[in-house]
Order: structure tokens, then sequence, then C-alpha cells
């Protein structure tokens, strides 16, 4: 079976659901031309190609199924008027409410139909990502002059006694001493910590229970 190369205007609309006055008025227009047209008041004055009859079931795809206005269609047809390589069925379209967004393949970037001569540029999420990732490590990091040292804040870990920089309580360090770990063992449960903080905790944490006792 061999698929049809040239349509008239009357098979054309059978095929996309536009009436032959519609097609015929955006011909007199400019708004889409058929591939061949010779005297256009004869009966098959008209001859769309397959490529014209996959742009013709675009546009009603986008004109009945989708709302885009027919004045944002005609601009991204003035568009593709300078554009010869380029044609409706050769785009690639997005659709926004009542809006469309097609594939500039030339430039590598997307263009708005309700102005073509904008380019929609994509905004990768990845840097962002990767950025946050990065800086959020930083964060993280802690100064020299916070090592060894230990404070209380209201709003962190019940304003208990913590080591600077970090959320990590003094009587945790000191729970771990107790147990018999390590100041190696300590740092492998807390890889942030320097041996300083060791000390400093466990220093920190005899006297408190020195005055208590």
């Amino acid at each position: 079976m061999h698929t049809l190369l040239a349509f008239t205007t009357q098979q054309a609309c059978a095929l996309t659901g536009l009436s032959p006055r519609q097609v015929r008025y955006w011909d007199d227009t400019g708004f889409y031309h058929p591939s061949y047209a010779g005297e256009r008041r004869r009966p098959y004055g008209r001859v769309y190609s397959f490529r014209d009859l996959v742009g013709l079931r675009t546009i009603a795809a986008l004109r009945c199924e989708h709302r885009v206005t027919f004045p944002e269609l005609r601009r991204v047809a003035a568009w593709l008027a300078s554009r010869p390589t380029e044609s409706w069925s050769s785009l690639r379209f997005y659709v926004s409410g009542r809006h469309v967004v097609f594939d500039d393949a030339e430039l590598g970037a997307r263009r708005s139909g309700h102005n073509p001569q904008q380019t929609v540029i994509p905004f990768a999420m990845e840097p962002v990502i990767a950025s946050a990732a990065i800086d959020a490590n930083r964060l993280r990091e802690r100064s020299p002059g916070e090592i060894g040292q230990i404070v209380r804040h209201r709003h962190v870990s019940h304003n208990a006694p913590v080591l600077a920089g970090t959320r990590i309580r003094t009587e945790a360090i000191w729970n771990f001493h107790s147990a018999g770990y390590s100041d190696a063992d300590i740092l492998r449960e807390y890889p942030r910590l320097d041996p300083d903080d060791i000390q400093q905790a466990i220093c920190f944490e005899r006297e408190r229970r020195r005055i208590a006792s």
C-alpha cells in the first residue's frame, strides 16, 4: 500500500477536520500555503503534500484542542515564513495554558509563540542543585576558632553544652569516654570533630561532675 503524497483541498479537509473555506482563507491571507498552488480557482488548483497535511493537523490540534489563539499562531507562521527549512510539521511544540512554545533547532533554544523573536531559555536545575550542595557542605565546615570550644545556644540541643559549630553535646562525648571508647573510637563516631574537641569535652564534663558532687 502506498501513502498518498498529494492531496486535494477536499482530501486535506477530510483528513484534518478543517473546512474547505478555512483552508482557502488561510491560503489567500498568507497564513498557510499548500506546497503547490496553480490557478487557485480551478478544482485542483491547490495541492497539499503529506507534510502540508501534518502541518494542518498540527494547527488544528493547537487551535481546537489546546485553544491557542489564532493571532499567536499567525505570529508563528510569520516566523516560519522567514525560515524555509522549517515548517509546522518539523517543529516540536509545547503548550502552556493557551500559549505555545516551540523549538528553534538552528538556535538550539525555544521560542514563545506569543513573541517568536523572544527566546525561552531552559532553566537547568542541575547547576542549582550542585551549587546548593556545595554551599550547604561549606556551611557545615567549622572554622579554626571553633575547634575545642564549648558553647550553649538556646535553640540548639535545648541549651545543653555543645561543641562549637556542631550540635554534638559534650555529654555524648563523656558517655562514650565512660563506656571505654578511645579518642580514636569517638572520632569515628563523630568525623567532624577534632582530637582537641574530645579532650575539651571530657575535661568540661569531668569538671561539671566534680562541682555537682
